[in-house]
């Protein structure tokens, strides 16, 4: 990997790190200094090396929303992701659970994506996580914006860095009742409507050891923030219930963005790059973006994340707002 190209992978991750709907990991940045520093580097690095066989998990529930459904935050960048590795060369699948199906096979449709490397896996089995395992070979596992259990009592304690102050700030704010349970960005408890596909993350190395794990996300609540210390997440996050909202579920490599399809994206940019195969990127324009939003809202009933509306929008933003980084990227390879 040359410098130029590390130059523009962190040019990448200076523009998905903005934070326009004001969670918080981002936007305190200044104050507390960045998270994840140079974890989208070191994950494309990862996957330019050494990638075979990637699965991607996605899907994040809105069990509230007008229409209950998943949110359009997560299968787009999962589907591009798993697109742009399949024309680097790299095979791919993508998993969900059944609650989030209809929109992301709505998502795998838009991006003519194979349907034979979709797995809506039935949690609710026996041994389903040595069915799946069981079934392929896995270099890499990928969770883009889906949401992971809380911290307990040890999973804090194995975190390091304790201070007495921390640990009276955890025992406050995390009743144990809370203790290992997803959470919403409003505290709200929502593991009937979410599977545990985060066993797939803590199981992965009893298959395969020299397995590397990538988190993306923008809430706190994604798998792959247990990598993040409880206490730095939740002074960060601009909610009520921040000690509530920090997923225990670490990656090796966590990707931290305004949007979870931003950090996707990039992570796509930056591999196509590293594999020079920069010009397949362009083929994701805003037409074509806007299409694969629409397509998902009006044949799954994709939702808002943030206003819960069936709309083809991502966490609130504008269509044009949300294009930006992404446009800057495709504006950075093209000079």
């Amino acid at each position: 990997m040359g410098n130029t190209q590390i130059d523009t992978i962190r040019e990448f991750d200076r523009l998905i790190r903005r934070d326009p709907g004001k969670r918080g990991l981002i936007s305190s940045e200044t104050e507390f200094g960045p998270l994840c520093h140079d974890h989208l580097l070191s994950a494309a690095s990862g996957l330019f090396q050494n990638a075979s066989q990637v699965v991607i998990a996605t899907g994040f529930y809105v069990p509230s929303a007008v229409i209950p459904s998943a949110e359009t935050d997560g299968p787009p960048g999962a589907l591009l992701l798993a697109s742009v590795l399949e024309e680097c060369g790299i095979n791919t699948s993508v998993v969900t659970d059944e609650f989030c199906a209809p929109v992301v096979e709505a998502t795998v449709e838009a991006f003519s994506y194979p349907a034979s490397q979709v797995h809506i896996l039935p949690t609710d089995q026996k041994d389903w996580v040595e069915s799946f395992f069981n079934r392929q070979s896995i270099s890499h596992l990928i969770s883009v914006e889906r949401v992971g259990p809380s911290h307990t009592a040890d999973s804090f304690a194995r975190q390091t860095g304790r201070s007495e102050t921390a640990h009276a700030e955890f025992q406050s704010k995390v009743p144990q009742d809370h203790f290992d349970r997803c959470h919403n960005m409003r505290g709200e408890i929502i593991d009937q409507f979410t599977a545990p596909l985060h066993q797939l993350f803590e199981r992965l190395l009893e298959f395969f050891p020299q397995a590397k794990t990538i988190g993306i996300g923008d809430g706190g609540n994604e798998i792959g923030m247990g990598a993040i210390p409880w206490e730095e997440l939740d002074r960060r996050i601009t909610s009520d219930y921040s000690g509530l909202i920090p997923c225990r579920v670490a990656t090796d490599w966590n990707i931290v963005a305004g949007t979870s399809n931003w950090g996707a994206s990039a992570l796509a940019a930056a591999v196509a790059l590293l594999k020079g195969q920069t010009d397949i990127l362009f083929q994701w324009q805003r037409a074509e973006q806007l299409k694969v939003l629409e397509s998902i809202v009006d044949k799954a009933n994709a939702v808002d994340g943030v206003t819960k509306q069936r709309e083809p929008t991502v966490d609130g933003l504008p269509f044009l707002t949300y294009m930006q980084p992404w446009e800057g990227i495709l504006k950075v390879l093209a000079r």
